[in-house]
């Protein structure tokens, strides 16, 4: 039974979408646009500046006065150093829908992207908390096409079950998010992790609280440059660190660098068997290391000449080590951060306990 009466079949449900945003000047037209053309049109926009510097607001602003009748409820609320997590409260707080849809500044949105997001809760029978949609990389050249293949996942990738959205596209109820305890605004990176893991453990009698709506789907640009990676990177492992999450995976990945690799490049120092033993070994780390983003790259890369293949291959590699190596600088700042914030932040997994 519906918990309710308005998550029932009611095509004239109120939606809200809300995204923050900082120094988006030249970019935030691009997602007004795509919000402006949705096949099932937003009842209201809100969006939260962070204290642009670039007159991102005033251009928000101007794009209400001038196409009235486009986005007629936008809105722009502005809170000068306010972090993602604080900006995405402020205008969820702000909104007047039962239902919240979020994005990011800078992507583009499907037509149908706000009408798969919402589906769900129109098609009436039992209301879901959350729905989570989907993002495909937007490539321009080599570059890009091997740093989408790399790091980004397509819809072959993704475990519904086990899928923790982004919330550059995602969907959920005003109560859901009020009982999260909202975004963790004492974090400034993997602060939507945290609070799908507070979502999700509303409904612990589940895989999963988020309705899996792989056609809501936005598009956005990869980083261009490997300095520009880096530092994407380094700041999403110092949020891990801060967060205490992942404890694995960064583990595994210092014994492979740490342990591992140098083990392997040691063997080539020795006798015929020990370097072709070392030799082979490496082999076989890089195409295990490599193997599914060059699976992908045969889906991203199809528009790509054979040269123009090989050499977005052969980057995958540099990429993926690049991106390690930032993790692992990244992770231990967050560690330190952590215990000099002890006793200030709050426990995160005890919450969810609750």
């Amino acid at each position: 039974m519906p918990q309710d009466g308005w998550l029932g079949h009611n095509a004239g449900m109120h939606v809200s979408v809300i995204a923050t945003v900082y120094n988006e000047r030249d970019a935030i037209e691009r997602l007004l646009d795509s919000l402006a053309t949705q096949s099932r049109r937003p009842d209201e926009v809100v969006i939260c500046d962070g204290g642009s510097q670039d007159d991102t607001a005033d251009v928000i602003r101007a794009y209400a006065q001038r196409y009235p009748d486009r986005l007629p409820n936008l809105q722009v609320i502005v809170e000068e150093g306010a972090n993602i997590s604080r900006g995405r409260n402020l205008a969820i707080a702000a909104a007047q829908g039962p239902v919240i849809a979020a994005t990011d500044a800078g992507v583009r949105l499907e037509p149908d992207w706000l009408e798969h997001l919402v589906a769900p809760w129109e098609a009436g029978g039992d209301p879901p908390l959350a729905v989570a949609g989907f993002f495909l990389p937007e490539v321009q050249g080599i570059f890009q096409t091997a740093m989408a293949a790399t790091v980004l996942p397509l819809h072959d990738d993704i475990d519904p079950r086990r899928f923790l959205p982004s919330s550059r596209s995602v969907a959920f109820t005003k109560e859901a998010w009020a009982k999260a305890g909202g975004y963790p605004e004492w974090l400034d990176y993997c602060e939507d992790l945290l609070f799908d893991f507070a979502v999700n453990a509303q409904r612990p009698d589940q895989p999963t609280a988020f309705v899996w709506a792989p056609n809501a789907v936005v598009h956005f640009r990869p980083r261009e440059s490997l300095g520009r990676f880096w530092t994407q990177y380094f700041r999403y492992a110092r949020g891990d660190g801060k967060a205490d999450l992942w404890r694995k995976r960064h583990a595994v990945r210092y014994a492979t660098y740490l342990v591992a690799l140098p083990a392997l490049l040691g063997h080539l120092l020795f006798g015929f068997f020990a370097r072709w033993l070392g030799a082979v070994g490496l082999a076989a780390g890089i195409i295990l290391y490599c193997r599914r983003p060059w699976q992908r790259l045969r889906v991203l890369g199809k528009d790509l000449s054979p040269p123009q293949w090989v050499a977005a291959a052969a980057l995958v590699p540099l990429i993926r080590a690049t991106g390690d190596l930032a993790k692992m600088a990244g992770y231990p700042a967050g560690l330190w951060w952590r215990w000099r914030q002890r006793g200030t932040i709050p426990d995160w997994r005890r919450s969810l306990e609750r």
